[in-house]
């Protein structure tokens, strides 16, 4: 028995394979192999085409097939993880009008401010969370203003992950959480959020029909099956995006647990157990995969753009020429906790929402040069990127999160030593380090969205966790933040 997962990123196309019996992972591919293409027809455009993740999901379900010689009637469930905040518009023949405005994308920026400004702060952080920002409504109504004709033929619009269902079942709906993280969602109604639609003139008709996370949410047709190669009748029943769903990889449901990621950039995402939202909306907060009417649960998203990308130019920069990642944490280890004093901000990969917005810049501080080597930069860099990560989690804390555990997958900066003690140590929380990815999370959803796994408990029973990181020399470690932040 079967579970499939699907990651539908901006960069590829992943699907997994996963033995619901074991938890383990039998084969997984991803298309394509070299990063996929996003269109910029104009500074600060980003767009993709719906129909290339559906192609290049069609290689990957074939790699994923052969590659584990299973039997396709033997996979009971199809879950899917996607990129959030893209906007996908089809007609009435669900054929897709315009390639997808997708995450990145920042044509909206002035329509969100603008709505965010003329509705209200206050009432549109009371109603959405957030402000309407550059999320998919805001995407909508530049659509609308800008290409009226077009906007004229929609009959529904999605997120990426709703066009893959549509693609795999023929049928089109969508989810709670999804809704939220395109500022269509009202938690104070607890319905599609008319007032930010009826602000920017949208037919509420434009929403497809809502199901819930974990659920029923099509079968794959028969023409469906032709094309993958997959057995007819599989029922898709779990999608979130990747931010939830990284969290559910990670078995991360309950309020004061943190999921984690330190790639390029960095995301700290812990859920919250009561309607709440940063005032100065410094971090975004969605509907987590496991909030319903009668359980709050949110997801509270900082991200921070300088993260591995200010390691990766220490690397470039800074550290001995040729020396491996691993090697150069070995140098870093050299110097003290604090670094003697030096600070490194790691705010130099554009504007940070958690710093409202400001485009303060990296920078170097305290620097003797009788003193201080190569060793105490490359560890004030890895020290200021944690300390960043701490900043963020005292604006959750505010939000009455207890943070107590952080969930993170073995991967990018948390493969450093010193990453992990210190973020162990200036938190105070216990890090546990997982081996899992987002197709495979995607995969168990599927299955307690089948009903195969009573609850996430016995769905992650078999998550390899690969290390603990207990908190150590927490005085230090604040110490040293306080320095950090008080040159910021």
């Amino acid at each position: 028995m079967y579970l499939l997962g699907y990651d539908i990123g901006s960069s590829s196309v992943k699907a997994s394979l996963v033995d619901a019996q074991t938890g383990k992972c039998l084969s997984s591919a991803f298309y394509p192999k070299s990063e996929a293409a996003i269109m910029a027809v104009k500074p600060g455009w980003a767009e993709q085409d719906p129909s290339s993740w559906w192609e290049n999901l069609k290689l990957a379900t074939s790699s994923v097939l052969s590659g584990s010689g299973a039997d396709p009637k033997d996979i009971k469930a199809i879950g899917i993880s996607y990129q959030m905040h893209g906007l996908v518009c089809v007609d009435k023949d669900l054929n897709v009008l315009r390639p997808s405005i997708i995450w990145c994308d920042s044509r909206a920026v002035p329509y969100g401010q603008k709505a965010f400004d003329e509705i209200g702060h206050e009432r549109c952080l009371s109603h959405l969370l957030n402000s309407p920002g550059n999320f998919t409504a805001s995407k909508l109504a530049w659509v609308k203003e800008n290409e009226p004709e077009l906007y004229a033929k929609i009959y529904k619009i999605m997120l990426p992950g709703d066009y893959i269902a549509m693609k795999l079942s023929g049928e089109v709906c969508t989810t709670v959480s999804g809704l939220s993280e395109g500022m269509l969602w009202d938690f104070a109604e607890g319905a599609p959020a008319k007032m930010l639609m009826d602000y920017y003139g949208f037919d509420a008709d434009l929403i497809p029909q809502i199901r819930p996370t974990f659920s029923e949410q099509g079968r794959v047709s028969e023409a469906a099956a032709a094309e993958l190669g997959l057995a007819a009748g599989i029922p898709i029943t779990y999608r979130a995006g990747d931010q939830p769903n990284n969290a559910l990889s990670l078995n991360v449901f309950n309020p004061g647990e943190i999921a984690s990621t330190a790639g390029t950039s960095g995301v700290v995402y812990g859920v919250l157990g009561d309607v709440n939202y940063d005032p100065k909306s410094r971090v975004n907060t969605f509907a987590h995969v496991n909030h319903t009417a009668d359980q709050t649960r949110l997801g509270v998203l900082l991200c921070i753009n300088g993260t591995g990308i200010l390691n990766s130019w220490m690397k470039r920069n800074v550290a001995p020429e040729g020396i491996s990642y691993s090697d150069m944490n070995d140098l870093a280890a050299l110097a003290p906790i604090g670094s003697a004093g030096v600070s490194v901000l790691p705010f130099g990969n554009g504007a940070e929402r958690m710093l409202e917005n400001k485009e303060v810049g990296s920078s170097i501080h305290g620097v003797n040069f009788n003193v201080h080597s190569k060793a105490h930069l490359l560890r004030a860099a890895q020290e200021g990127i944690v300390f960043s990560f701490k900043y963020g989690i005292e604006i959750m804390e505010q939000m009455g999160m207890n943070v107590n555990k952080i969930h993170a997958g073995h991967a990018n900066m948390f493969l450093s030593p010193i990453f992990r003690n210190t973020l162990a140590g200036v938190t105070g929380a216990v890090i546990d380090l997982y081996d899992t990815d987002g197709s495979v999370g995607a995969a168990k959803g599927a299955g307690i969205g089948a009903g195969i796994y009573k609850d996430n408990t016995e769905a992650f029973s078999t998550l390899e966790k690969l290390a603990v990181i207990e908190p150590s020399d927490t005085e230090a470690y604040k110490a040293a933040y306080e320095v950090w932040k008080s040159r910021l």
